[in-house]
């Protein structure tokens, strides 16, 4: 089969690897019908985060059941499929308690696995995934074409800016700023106005990305940055702020910008994978009794709430992603994220 790999800096290469096997009788194979890039897989393409071997890479798919384990009850073969960003058992305690990432026996798509080498990752012709009946999400039925990129961004950024929302206690009413316009950010927005929020900021400097911005239900788009964009925030909500802030980047400066835009007594969802961000700065929350709140989302625990309104249409996530290629193109669906040339690129096997 064949399955992209990373190699270090840059070096982004589609070879063929083994076929995964069943091996422990909770897994099961999945063929993949659709996977993508993440702004998270930028990270080590840019050097930021060091490889120090080559391994699979990708972490976001959809597809059809192949087989299944001997022990697996809920998915069976020729199932269509959701998976999470991660592997997850939904039985453990912390799965339980809605933060399926912290699951005791889960694992990392394309990270190092429990026996000292690599899981697969998303981005290749088949993935073996360990905990078949806690990760995967089967839908009704075969979906309509139209529906695959929505239902894929339920494995990730859909789930993501919900948890960016949910985490900032969004809720009928709230006025709200997103910090970030990528597919996560993008997401936030939708899922906002999903939960109710009466007036949606989105921060974004880019024509086509303000456009899927007000699409999701921005009411307003402000381009500024830094102390121009915190001016300009407080200004549209009454020198004050809005309710709530939601942090999709994961910089020193996308944080700070949250901070200093949220009105007091307010609260920051943050989802943002932190590279290079700074120490929160806990004077300044006490004086402001603002609250932080958020981290790597537990989409898995998302997905049952949000399966529904992809399938009949009520929220179209999937608009999100604006260049589509073959995974004979990886290498250039890296290229096109990394130079901001697409929001957001979906593979097709």
């Amino acid at each position: 089969m064949l399955a992209t790999l990373i190699y270090g800096e840059r070096d982004i290469r589609l070879e063929e690897v083994p076929d995964p096997v069943l091996s422990t009788g909770g897994d099961a194979i999945v063929r993949v019908v659709a996977a993508c890039v993440c702004g998270s897989d930028l990270w080590p393409y840019r050097g930021v985060v060091p490889t120090t071997r080559a391994h699979r890479i990708g972490h976001e798919f959809v597809g059809i059941v192949d087989s299944v384990g001997a022990e697996v009850s809920k998915i069976k073969a020729r199932d269509f499929v959701i998976a999470p960003f991660y592997d997850c058992d939904m039985t453990c305690v912390n799965c339980l308690n809605g933060v399926s990432t912290s699951c005791l026996h889960g694992g990392w798509w394309g990270a190092d696995d429990r026996l000292g080498g690599f899981a697969d990752g998303a981005q290749g012709e088949l993935v073996r995934v360990p905990h078949a009946d806690g990760s995967l999400v089967a839908t009704p039925s075969l979906p309509p074409e139209h529906l695959i990129p929505g239902l894929l961004t339920l494995a990730d950024v859909m789930g993501t800016g919900h948890h960016a929302a949910v985490s900032a206690g969004v809720t009928k009413g709230s006025t709200v700023v997103v910090v970030g316009d990528g597919a996560v950010g993008l997401c936030a927005v939708l899922a906002a106005k999903r939960l109710g929020a009466s007036r949606i900021v989105a921060m974004s400097r880019h024509a086509d990305r303000q456009v899927v911005a007000r699409e999701f239900g921005a009411t307003d788009i402000v381009e500024g940055r830094g102390p121009e964009g915190i001016a300009a925030i407080k200004q549209l909500f009454g020198g004050i702020g809005p309710d709530c802030v939601l942090e999709c980047v994961g910089t020193k400066e996308s944080m700070d910008q949250a901070i200093k835009s949220v009105r007091p007594g307010g609260a920051i969802g943050y989802v943002g994978v932190p590279n290079g961000g700074s120490e929160l700065p806990i004077r300044e929350l006490f004086n402001t009794n603002v609250g932080v709140n958020g981290g790597v989302a537990p989409v898995r625990n998302y997905i049952e709430e949000l399966l529904p309104e992809v399938l009949d249409g009520t929220i179209n996530p999937g608009r999100v992603f604006d260049l589509e290629l073959p995974l004979t193109q990886v290498a250039e669906a890296y290229a096109a994220m990394d130079e901001r040339r697409a929001i957001k690129v979906l593979l097709r096997p």
